[in-house]
């Protein structure tokens, strides 16, 4: 049994999502023969927020939801991550979600550091109006530790432009002048970037792209199954598809879709738009959710939430290259049965970080005023993940470590010597 299979094992915690990155974090810091020291720095947040939100419900009643917001680390710049509003949101969660923000930050080379909030509600059974006032009373309990220069939030799971506009909005009234650089993933209208809304699939795409010119494989010939068609997910298998990927399945919550020849993505997105659902869509089987992670493909693409491949099913995974677009999907006792396997796994800090990239993008343009074409956005992204994944590849091959250990040694390594150079204030 290997070091990072027996921690887990003693904690029994495989899918809590903490202790997955605390035993990856160990297993890169010793590969790293990292300070102890500082090792004990990155192996805590460095701050950690709790609030209770009273909300005013439509029919009267009071409400109180609990919210998170966990930073990291700042040793290579403010905070940086996203908000999210679910019922099973979790600290644990939330901590292993601001850390990974740190390493992925750190593994393409932006100048931010890790931080993630969440609020524990079931935004479907919320109205606008009352996910607008829980919006704007979380966002007053965080005023003094958010900022441009402090803490920069952005979209995650269940929220989206109009959530950050009004975070904009609400922190803005509190500093009594517009801050736009306060959130990134905002609408274009109020200082959002170009091609911020495709960046983190467009991410996925790139490094697929990359994956398979170094395992030798043909494009046109590479069929793809998708988890999760949220923004993530359907984005990076419109831009795969339309790049001549065989996107063969995508599997949602309520179930999955099959066909061998391809699907029609763009087709799909309308009809999912209309039916609220892709069960039902022309010319495709369906079949259980989650089934479609086991079944033959080339490239398979988690972009759902975390946990999604475990010990438990991770020997049934056929795919040749494992593009992780949503945090988190894989357990460390599942990387364990994958590496023997031979799977081709791109993690999730390297894979999904177009989205981050991209958001530093916004918080550039907003600082300076001036905004770029789209064109040029994805030029630049496509630059950052094209160093990035090849400095992750060249540290596996060096150290003769899986690929996601290599990204965490990347990243540890330079938030390390940042804190190195800094050093300790007393």
């Amino acid at each position: 049994m290997s070091v990072v299979t027996e921690e887990l094992a003693v904690d029994s915690q495989e899918t809590n999502p903490w202790a997955a990155q605390a035993a990856r974090f160990d297993a890169a810091s010793r590969k790293l023969n990292l300070d102890e020291g500082i090792a004990k720095i990155l192996a805590h947040p460095a701050r950690e927020l709790t609030v209770h939100i009273p909300v005013q419900m439509d029919d009267g009643r009071i409400e109180v939801f609990t919210g998170y917001r966990v930073q990291h680390s700042e040793a290579r710049g403010p905070g940086k991550g996203g908000i999210r509003y679910a019922p099973d949101v979790s600290l644990d969660e939330v901590r292993a979600l601001a850390s990974w923000m740190t390493w992925k930050c750190a593994v393409v080379n932006i100048p931010f550091g890790g931080a993630k909030g969440g609020i524990i509600c079931d935004p479907h059974i919320l109205s606008q109006n009352e996910l607008e006032r829980m919006t704007r009373r979380y966002t007053a309990e965080l005023v003094p530790f958010i900022g441009p220069e402090r803490d920069v939030p952005a979209p995650d799971v269940n929220t989206n432009e109009q959530v950050m506009a009004w975070i904009m909005d609400t922190y803005s009234m509190h500093q009594r002048q517009t801050m736009t650089a306060v959130v990134t993933g905002k609408p274009l209208a109020l200082g959002g970037s170009a091609g911020r809304r495709q960046a983190t699939g467009r991410g996925c795409k790139i490094v697929c792209d990359r994956a398979i010119e170094k395992l030798g494989m043909d494009k046109r010939k590479t069929r793809v199954i998708v988890q999760g068609f949220g923004n993530v997910g359907s984005n990076a298998a419109e831009l795969l598809a339309e790049d001549g990927y065989i996107v063969i399945g995508i599997d949602e919550y309520d179930g999955g879709i099959l066909n061998l020849k391809g699907i029609d993505i763009p087709a799909l997105i309308a009809f999912r738009a209309k039916n609220r659902t892709i069960q039902g869509f022309p010319g495709t089987r369906t079949l259980p959710a989650r089934e479609l992670l086991g079944h033959d493909c080339d490239i398979l693409v988690p972009a759902a939430t975390e946990n999604q491949i475990t010990s438990r099913n991770a020997a049934s995974i056929k795919a040749k290259i494992l593009c992780e677009g949503a945090n988190g999907p894989t357990t460390v006792l599942a990387d364990e049965i994958l590496e023997k396997k031979g799977v081709f796994v791109i993690p999730d800090i390297l894979a999904n970080a177009g989205g981050v990239t991209v958001s530093y993008f916004e918080w550039v343009q907003d600082r300076q005023g001036y905004f770029w074409k789209e064109s040029e956005v994805n030029e630049r992204l496509q630059e950052i993940m094209d160093s990035s994944f090849a400095a992750v590849v060249e540290y596996a091959e060096k150290h003769k470590v899986n690929n996601r250990i290599a990204a965490y040694m990347v990243a540890i390594d330079r938030v390390a010597t940042a804190i190195r150079l800094r050093g300790l204030y007393a």
